[in-house]
């Protein structure tokens, strides 16, 4: 993750989980999956970088994406994606991979899912302070016509590693309870395209110096065969410049630790497969 320069060391965040590149999938970290769908399907993307919750998480590099999900009659669900990730953003990683399950119902024009999302990052650990990037989220969502709103909050000790020793701030101190709102208008323009509006806020509980909000635009168009293309804008904000110079130490060829701003404005384009 994250190293901050001078006496104590960081690291930053990301999940996801969201992705459309920027949550198609992480999308599968947002996707509600209906009860009327196939019972089992599957998705591909190849994305210009993964973006998750404005954190450009394969350092501007392409990823590539891929899940499964099966879903009941009943309304359950299950499912696991996962996504390449660069050891620049995520020390010593090269994969987040997701697992998740719930139950998804309607009354009305409404949708409503509760879901728990698991996400695990083999290898990858944060040196300095031996501590894991995993960690886990409850999500309860509910959709409206074109507005959806979703919460996501974390039940592991730690949110994507945040604690005193990976932050050094405070002693003995853990970021469980920290919560993501995530809200999103998507809207069809006719012809296959429709255009998504998203805005996140991330609160980190006990460490409220590293909480950040990002925004999203994204126009898709949806082709025969399964196929979708999407474009999307993202930009996130931390407080007083927190992560604007972000790095895990991955030195470059002068010998140098890479250093960048994750949440800076960026273009992801993707294409996804579905089965």
């Amino acid at each position: 993750m994250l190293q901050k320069f001078g006496k104590a060391s960081a690291y930053t965040c990301c999940a996801a989980a969201f992705t459309l590149a920027y949550q198609l999938p992480a999308l599968a970290q947002s996707a509600d999956i209906g009860a009327a769908a196939p019972a089992l399907t599957a998705n591909v993307t190849i994305a210009s970088q993964y973006v998750s919750r404005g954190f450009r998480q394969t350092w501007g590099k392409p990823a590539l994406q891929g899940g499964f999900d099966y879903a009941h009659p009943s309304g359950l669900f299950a499912g696991t994606w996962m996504s390449s990730v660069s050891d620049h953003f995520i020390e010593g990683g090269s994969v987040e991979w997701d697992l998740y399950g719930g139950y998804t119902g309607t009354a009305g024009d409404f949708t409503y899912t509760g879901q728990i999302y698991y996400y695990l990052y083999p290898g990858a650990e944060v040196s300095f302070a031996k501590t894991k990037y995993n960690y886990g989220e409850a999500l309860a969502s509910l959709t409206y016509k074109w507005f959806n709103v979703k919460y996501w909050l974390t039940y592991t000790p730690d949110y994507f590693g945040y604690n005193s020793a990976t932050l050094g701030i405070g002693n003995g101190r853990h970021s469980r309870g920290s919560g993501y709102l995530d809200l999103n208008g998507t809207f069809d323009l006719g012809s296959g395209y429709s255009l998504l509006l998203h805005y996140g806020n991330e609160r980190v509980r006990n460490f409220s110096a590293y909480s950040f909000q990002d925004g999203k635009i994204a126009l898709s168009k949806v082709l025969d065969g399964g196929w979708t293309v999407t474009g999307a804008v993202t930009k996130g904000w931390g407080k007083n410049g927190v992560y604007d110079r972000y790095t895990t130490g991955v030195l470059n060829s002068a010998g140098v630790a890479e250093v960048s701003n994750p949440l800076a404005a960026t273009l992801v384009l993707s294409l996804t497969k579905t089965f």
